[in-house]
């Protein structure tokens, strides 16, 4: 189920940004960007609909992906 980024109060959506920015393969390109750099590239994103967050009732977790938008 997709969750607007927007429903989110600001401090759960910097934790579920932080959480997704800090995780093992997420890929920022060529050279490594620093950590509030990241943060703000992926609220950038959803912002402008190129990605989402997702919650997955059956393991009660919440996920950052790419949207359908941003994939055409």
């Amino acid at each position: 189920m997709e969750i607007p980024h927007t429903r989110l109060s600001p401090e759960a959506l910097r934790s579920l940004i932080a959480d997704f920015v800090t995780r093992d393969g997420t890929d920022y390109g060529v050279a490594e960007a620093p950590f509030e750099e990241k943060v703000a590239q992926v609220l950038r994103a959803l912002e402008r609909g190129e990605a989402t967050i997702t919650f997955d009732e059956a393991t009660s977790t919440c996920g950052v992906s790419a949207s359908d938008r941003s994939r055409r």
